[in-house]
């Protein structure tokens, strides 16, 4: 079933359509930094594009204006929550089953799509990825936010039933796209998928689900838990120079503990 946004899962715990979020009392069309509530972490966008971070190995949180801000629907600060904005198609690949590409070409730091499905809790996650065999396709993906404090906030959307155009998505080890989770009207994250790079029309859009960006190197202890589950994972065929052989892997939802 398509569903161009997130949606609460079978569990029931997550409603990500709540509206949570005090809106900014900006007067203005255009919302400007340390005037505007929303905008406390510094500008999010540049001309319809993410602004880079500091750093290419952690991203700032990214908020955007919402249903209760007084600013306009043209506000800037309003890009992932405006949906699709490229013609893209889902297409057969050779060894990767379904993909998608764009049809046009988009620019460094555009918003390109969502990952968008059911919001699940931790719980209802882990069920379903037990429940999978080793034939079956995992479209669950779960994402970490490390905080300050050193809380660890996990967000788990599936887009096997209910979802949208990210599900079409491959892996790359060297992508095109990586994703932000980008905040609107509640905790809830959009995961959002924006363009690492200036991507040519007709070349097919591709993420590393491991949330590595730039191909960032893999602590000794994590190569030896990949290597002691190899026999779990599945092979890679991405094509990229810097191919790790085999998909991304993580274990932590398949344990027991």
């Amino acid at each position: 079933q398509y569903s161009p946004d997130n949606v609460a899962g079978a569990d029931g715990d997550i409603d990500p359509t709540e509206i949570t979020f005090p809106g900014c009392s900006c007067l203005t069309s255009s919302c400007v930094v340390h005037m505007c509530s929303c905008l406390c972490h510094g500008e999010n966008y540049n001309s319809l594009c993410l602004r880079p971070t500091d750093t290419e190995e952690y991203t700032r949180p990214v908020f955007e204006c919402n249903t209760m801000c007084q600013c306009g629907e043209s506000c800037p600060n309003r890009v992932v929550q405006r949906g699709l904005q490229f013609r893209l198609e889902v297409f057969k690949t050779e060894k990767k089953g379904w993909g998608l590409r764009t049809l046009e070409f988009i620019a460094k730091g555009r918003f390109v799509c969502e990952y968008a499905g059911e919001v699940l809790g931790f719980n209802e996650a882990r069920r379903r990825i037990q429940a999978q065999t080793s034939k079956d396709s995992n479209y669950i993906i779960a994402v970490r936010e490390h905080l300050h404090s050193g809380q660890i906030m996990e967000t788990f959307v599936d887009p096997t039933y209910i979802g949208n155009i990210g599900r079409f998505l491959n892996h790359s080890c060297e992508p095109n796209l990586f994703m932000v989770p980008v905040r609107v009207d509640s905790m809830v994250p959009k995961l959002a998928l924006f363009a690492a790079t200036d991507i040519s029309a007709g070349e097919e859009l591709s993420y590393d689900y491991s949330g590595r960006f730039h191909n960032l190197p893999i602590i000794n202890r994590e190569q030896k838990s990949l290597e002691d589950s190899n026999r779990l994972r599945k092979p890679c065929y991405c094509g990229s120079r810097t191919c790790a052989s085999f998909l991304p892997w993580d274990s932590s939802l398949f344990s027991t503990a």
